[in-house]
């Protein structure tokens, strides 16, 4: 879902774009991502791939330890041999939630789930080896090319007269054309570090799902609130994980548009 968005928006921006599949570069088998990166030697390394199904995650450890840690680390040893930049796409569920502000980059990490624990040690592989990193926090992503919050709140509506979505977790609905937007400028500016990149504001997922509806313009389906404990889903979420762009507006000069306004975008781009 996002690497489509940042294969067009890459290519708008003029950057010579390599785009391997998984048969050409498996990011859990070391030699492939070696091969691969060494061979191809390019400036910048977009690590978008990624385990992301989260209650998955609670069950099937090893295998986001496998993917979103060891296969960061894959790539990114193979890109420090290459001497190659990265761009390693994380998280806001590193965060355990519980603050009452948004978090900021150097906030203190402390994942409540697998998947977030998983994404974090990502994290820490690629700052200790790769010297100029570039380590995104977003958040809520939703995009034209791939299961996503929207999509399944669009199907759900057309199969039932009524809908329970969690009232109690707060966060930002992300584009992945904005994100993908936003990490161009950043590699633009020769950025390095940790950012938080989402669309700006926030809402629930309630929010969310009522305002999708809306836009859709659907009608005979009721949106029913429901605390997190009620929804008791396998893995654990955090109830505040808004994230501040602050750094992300200091070193590019402008923020991204508000979720609001992206979503309308998304939702007059849908082919149906």
């Amino acid at each position: 879902m996002l690497g489509h968005d940042l294969v067009r928006v890459f290519e708008e921006s003029r950057f010579e774009v390599l785009k391997p599949s998984h048969s050409e570069l498996d990011i859990a088998d070391p030699q492939s991502a070696q091969k691969y990166i060494v061979g191809q030697r390019p400036v910048w390394v977009v690590l978008s791939a990624a385990y992301t199904r989260v209650d998955d995650c609670e069950t099937n450890r090893d295998l986001a330890m496998k993917v979103n840690a060891e296969g960061a680390a894959n790539v990114a040893r193979a890109c420090s041999e290459a001497e190659a930049k990265m761009v390693y796409v994380s998280t806001d569920y590193v965060f355990q939630g519980d603050k009452d502000s948004p978090c900021g980059e150097d906030d203190p990490t402390d994942p409540i789930n697998v998947y977030g624990a998983s994404k974090l040690a990502g994290e820490n592989y690629v700052r200790e080896i790769v010297p100029h990193h570039l380590i995104i926090r977003t958040s809520w992503l939703y995009g034209l090319n791939g299961n996503n919050f929207v999509e399944a709140i669009l199907k759900k509506a057309g199969e039932v007269s009524e809908l329970k979505v969690v009232n109690d977790q707060q966060g930002s609905p992300t584009n992945t054309r904005d994100l993908a937007e936003g990490i161009a400028r950043l590699l633009g500016k020769n950025a390095q570090g940790a950012f938080n990149v989402t669309n700006t504001e926030s809402c629930t997922w309630f929010d969310f799902a009522k305002n999708i509806l809306s836009l859709k313009k659907v009608q005979g389906v009721e949106v029913k609130p429901v605390s997190t404990a009620e929804f008791n889903a396998p893995a654990r979420r955090p109830a505040f994980s808004i994230l501040s762009p602050e750094k992300y507006i200091a070193t590019t000069g402008c923020s991204l548009r508000p979720w609001k306004e992206a979503l309308k975008s998304y939702m007059s781009s849908r082919k149906n």
